[in-house]
């Protein structure tokens, strides 16, 4: 019998769940090879499960296609890029971006308070699967104002991430 708790809290994935699971789902193309679209220059990306503990995306990616640096809020998650090249930039402060190449078969995670960047910039065109637990339902997009400051507007997880235009 389970408990109380049990029944109003979910189980949410850790890293290494997390993980395991985009790693399951890249391995069986069928699953996800119906969602890829390259239909002109924007980034796409299709919601391929959501319950009360993940939620886990297909995103095709084309060559200049970035995300402009952002958090995911509460959640963590863990990416397979299946097809092609993707870049990550982690933030660093008084320091240029730590720049880390995934190729196709790369598999990483991160936790909650990562900020990162992430950018295709081949003329290869790039396939990945991403999951996060809980499921996304905010993330921050980050500026760099004139004066240096930076600063975190808070979008819904359905809003397209972009490079964010400096502020005024």
């Amino acid at each position: 019998m389970s408990s109380f708790q049990d029944r109003i809290a979910p189980q949410w994935l850790d890293r290494l769940a997390l993980r395991e699971l985009v790693s399951r789902i890249a391995s069986d193309p069928d699953q996800w090879r119906p969602l890829v679209r390259f239909d002109g220059a924007d980034r796409h990306f299709e919601e391929l499960r959501r319950d009360d503990a993940v939620d886990v995306w297909v995103i095709s990616w084309a060559n200049g296609n970035d995300t402009g640096f952002h958090d995911h809020d509460t959640s963590q998650g863990a990416v397979a890029v299946v097809e092609g090249e993707l870049i990550e930039e982690r933030l660093a402060l008084a320091a240029t971006p730590l720049e880390l190449h995934h190729r196709a078969g790369a598999v990483f995670d991160f936790d909650a308070s990562h900020v990162h960047r992430m950018r295709q910039q081949t003329d290869t065109r790039a396939v990945s699967i991403h999951a996060y637990s809980p499921p996304l339902s905010r993330m921050g997009a980050y500026t760099l104002a004139p004066d240096g400051t930076i600063r975190r507007q808070s979008i819904p997880y359905t809003e397209e991430l972009r490079p964010v235009e400096l502020a005024v």
